[in-house]
């Protein structure tokens, strides 16, 4: 018997269900073109060419060539290893869960820095979805959406937003109030005082915002292969259920490969605006 607690939040699901249903059907199918383009295009090339491009892209981003050739070897050993098909699969899930999460994240990093009413609030909402056990997210991702990888790129979203929340805030809170007393002084709006002065400035902390939520996406995508989201997860929730070693080793290298290569670039990226 559930508690009162229990009994509202399952309420609330089947509230949403009825009464915006139509709403995350759009959203899903939208999703799902999205999921198919990405995807479309990190499978487009043949992984013998992708390596090379990918090595070259490295080179521009981090302007280290050691560092681009290690990137270039980490994605050979994922192809000699046979798991390229599923490492796309994961990399696309992770491409697009970030993005989302950026998009819907960063307004709100906004808005908490320039409200003082909202920012409690949302701190609150932060610290209950970052302490929120993963496995939870999948339950309402399922009753919305179903079996699939749209179900765990929306779980993934919810479990990887707070950081880029956070850090935006943050940032923008940490702007010299100097800065923008010059912005007022000069006559700026507020949109040109967020895009041409608070922004830029705090650029660096919105990016390890953004290299928290790759990192805290690709464990969840993994966790997410439990209800259908494929890639890599798929392939060590099959290896738990063979009690497979060497499964599970060579896809959780995968995994790791992965998170290195996106780590490094993202901090390089983010040590190339500051």
């Amino acid at each position: 018997m559930a508690s009162p607690i229990g009994a509202f939040a399952e309420e609330l699901v089947d509230f949403i269900e009825h009464f915006f249903g139509w709403l995350l059907t759009l959203f899903s199918d939208i999703l799902d073109l999205v999921l198919d383009f990405v995807g479309s295009i990190l499978t487009y090339l043949d992984p013998i060419i992708f390596i090379p491009v990918l090595v070259i892209v490295s080179l521009l981003i981090t302007k280290r060539l050691f560092m681009s050739l290690l990137i270039g070897a980490a994605f050979y050993i994922i192809y000699w290893m046979g798991y390229w098909n599923s490492a796309m699969a994961t990399l696309n899930m992770v491409l697009v869960a970030t993005l989302v999460a950026v998009v819907l994240a960063v307004p709100l990093g906004i808005w908490a820095a320039d409200s003082e009413k909202a920012n409690p609030v949302i701190k609150a909402l932060m610290d209950f979805m970052q302490t929120m056990p993963a496995f939870v997210y999948l339950i309402p991702a399922v009753i919305f959406f179903g079996l699939g990888v749209v179900p765990g790129v929306v779980a993934t979203v919810i479990f990887a937003m707070p950081p880029v929340v956070r850090l935006t805030n943050l940032g923008i809170r940490q702007v010299p109030p100097e800065m923008n007393e010059v912005a007022d002084a000069f006559g700026s709006t507020g949109w040109q005082k967020l895009t041409k002065v608070q922004m830029p400035i705090a650029m660096p902390s919105i990016m390890a915002g953004i290299n928290q939520c790759i990192m805290l996406s690709l464990s969840m995508v993994v966790i997410a292969a439990m209800i259908g989201g494929g890639g890599l997860g798929g392939d060590i929730v099959y290896a738990l259920s063979r009690i497979d070693v060497a499964v599970g080793f060579e896809a959780g290298l995968a995994v790791v490969l992965i998170a290195m290569t996106l780590d490094r670039l993202t901090q390089s990226f983010k040590e190339s605006r500051t």
